[in-house]
C-alpha cells in the first residue's frame, strides 16, 4: 500500500488515527502493530510471514544476548549471519546466479526469479540495529515481543525508511504522548511530503521514463540533459517526500523520527552530499560498518579500503544489479579523492564546489537509473560528448518534445524548492520560516496542496514509487 494511494488516504489512515485516538494508550502499541501488519500484507500477504520470522529471530537473539555472560559475540555473529542470509536469498540470489553464469558461460546456479519482498532491506537493517545496540549496551533487552515487532514493522517507516535505530526509539515505544499539537505538526509534514511525491516527483518521472527509454539513435544532447535533470528531481522529491510523510505520520502517533534529508543538492562536496542525503542509511553504515572496520583510525590506506567497502555495500543495498555496485564505488571514489586533498581545494572555490558536486551526483543518477552499465555509458556520452552522435546532436537542433507548460513550471518549482529558495530566505529573512509555520497564509496553502494532490490521484495520475524495490 502506498501513502500516495486513495486506499491509504481515505480508508487506512483515517481508520487508524480515529481508533488509536479512542483507545486506551496501553493498547496503542498492539493496535498499531496489527495495522502495520495489515498495511504490509495489503501488497503481498505471504511475505508477512518472512517479516514475522525476522521479528521472532531477533527477539530470541536479544533475549539470549541479554541473558548470557559469555558467548555474546558468537550469538551476535549468528544472528547477523541469519539476517543477512535471508536478505541475500531474496534480494541477491538471482543476481549472484546470473553473474556467475555469465562469467563461466554456462549455468553454475539456476536463476529462480525470486520475488523481492517489499522493504526487506529496511526492516532487516532495523532488526540488526536492535541486536547490535543491545550487544553494545546502548539499550536494554526488549522482553515483550509485541513491542519489538512494532519497532520493526511500524508502517510509517516500514517500506522505505527512514531507518530508525532501536536506541533512538526504545523509550518512545514504551512511553510516548500523543497530543493535538503533535498531530497537527505531523499532518502538516505529511501534506508537504504527499505534495512532493504527487505534484512534483510523479511529473518528473513521466519525463525521465520517456527519455531513458529512448534508443541511442533517438537520444539527443538536449533530451539527455532534460531526462537526467528530471530524474535528479524525481528521485529527490520521491524519496524525501516519502521520508516527510513517514516522519509526519510518526509524529501523528507520538513518535519522533530523525531527519533523513537536509537539502542535499546544496552540497559542495560528495562527502557533504552523503551527510545530507538519506541520512539514516549513511548513519547506519557509519555506526555498524565503517567504525567497526576501523573508520579513519588505522591510517590512510585502511581508511580508503573502509570507504570502498562501505560504498560497495551502499550500492548493493540499493539493488541487485551491477549498475548499483558501480554507482556505489563511483561515490566512494569521489569521497576518497576529497579526503586525499581535493576537499580542501573545494572549500576555497565557492560556487564551483557546488557545481562540481551537482555534476558528479547527476552523472551518478544516470548510472543509478540506467538499465545496464552500457546503457549508462551511452546515455552519459550523449550528455558530455554529443558530437560523437552526429551534427544534429552536437548542435541540439531537435525540438524539446518532452516538455509542456505544466512540466516546465513543475521543473522550475522543483529546482527552487530543492534548497535555493530556503537558503536565500534564511539569509535575508531569518525569522520567516518560523512565522510561516501554521500561519493564516500557510493553512490555506496546505489545504490547497492536499486538495490538488488528491485530485491528481483521483484522476489516475502516473504514480510510481522508486524505493519500493529497495
Amino acid at each position: 500500500m502506498l501513502f500516495s494511494s486513495m486506499t491509504f488516504l481515505w480508508l487506512f489512515l483515517p481508520f487508524t488515527v480515529i481508533v488509536n485516538a479512542l483507545l486506551n494508550p496501553r493498547y496503542s502499541n498492539g493496535f498499531l502493530l496489527i495495522m502495520s501488519l495489515l498495511f504490509y500484507a495489503w501488497g503481498e500477504p505471504v511475505y508477512v510471514l518472512l517479516m514475522l520470522l525476522s521479528i521472532l529471530l531477533n527477539w530470541l537473539a536479544g533475549l539470549l544476548i541479554g541473558k548470557v555472560k559469555k558467548g555474546k559475540g558468537a550469538l551476535l555473529f549468528t544472528d547477523v549471519l541469519l539476517n543477512l542470509s535471508m536478505l541475500g536469498l531474496f534480494k541477491y540470489y538471482d543476481f549472484a546466479a546470473g553473474s556467475l553464469n555469465f562469467l563461466f558461460g554456462r549455468e553454475i546456479m539456476a536463476v529462480k526469479n525470486i520475488a523481492l519482498p517489499i522493504g526487506i532491506s529496511f526492516f532487516t537493517f532495523q532488526a540488526l540495529s536492535y541486536v547490535i545496540d543491545l550487544y553494545r549496551g546502548k539499550c536494554e533487552v526488549q522482553k515483550n515481543p509485541l513491542n519489538l515487532a512494532l519497532y520493526i514493522s511500524f508502517f510509517p517507516q516500514l517500506i522505505a525508511g527512514p531507518i530508525v535505530r532501536y536506541s533512538d526509539i526504545d523509550r518512545q515505544i514504551l512511553s510516548r504522548r500523543m497530543t493535538t499539537e503533535g498531530f497537527a505538526v505531523g499532518f502538516r509534514r505529511f501534506i508537504y511530503g504527499l505534495s512532493k511525491k504527487v505534484i512534483i516527483s510523479n511529473c518528473m518521472a513521466q519525463i525521465a521514463d520517456k527519455v531513458f527509454a529512448l534508443s541511442a539513435g533517438d537520444l539527443t544532447f538536449a533530451s539527455a540533459w532534460i531526462g537526467a535533470l528530471s530524474y535528479m528531481m524525481q528521485i529527490y522529491y520521491d524519496f524525501s517526500g516519502y521520508s516527510d510523510m513517514a516522519i509526519g505520520l510518526g509524529k501523528m502517533f507520538g513518535f519522533d523520527f530523525l531527519e533523513n534529508f537536509r537539502y542535499p543538492y546544496l552540497s559542495r562536496s560528495i562527502r557533504e552530499f552523503w551527510q545530507r542525503w538519506h541520512i539514516s542509511l549513511g548513519t547506519w553504515f557509519r555506526e555498524y560498518v565503517y567504525i567497526p572496520l576501523g573508520g579513519n583510525r588505522k591510517g590512510g590506506a585502511r581508511t580508503i579500503l573502509n570507504l570502498l567497502i562501505v560504498f560497495l555495500l551502499t550500492g548493493l543495498w540499493h539493488g541487485a544489479n551491477w549498475t548499483f555496485v558501480v554507482w556505489g564505488l563511483y561515490h566512494g571514489f569521489f569521497q576518497i579523492i576529497e579526503r586525499l586533498g581535493f576537499g580542501k581545494i573545494l572549500k576555497k572555490t565557492g560556487v564551483f564546489a557546488n557545481l562540481y558536486c551537482m555534476i558528479v551526483v547527476l552523472l551518478g543518477w544516470v548510472l543509478f537509473r540506467a538499465d545496464s552499465i552500457s546503457h549508462a555509458l551511452m546515455y552519459a556520452s550523449h550528455m558530455v560528448a554529443p558530437w560523437k552522435y552526429g551534427f544534429e546532436n552536437a548542435l541540439f537542433v531537435r525540438p524539446l518534445f518532452l516538455l509542456n507548460l505544466r512540466s516546465a513550471i513543475v521543473f522550475v518549482i522543483a529546482v527552487c524548492g530543492a534548497g535555493p529558495v530556503q537558503a536565500i530566505t534564511r539569509k535575508i529573512m531569518p525569522g520567516l520560516h518560523e512565522k510561516w509555520k501554521m500561519s493564516l497564509i500557510e493553512i490555506p496553502y496546505l489545504a490547497a496542496l492536499l486538495i490538488y494532490s488528491i485530485m491528481l490521484l483521483a484522476s489516475g495520475t502516473y504514480n510510481p514509487f522508486i524505493y519500493f524495490r529497495f
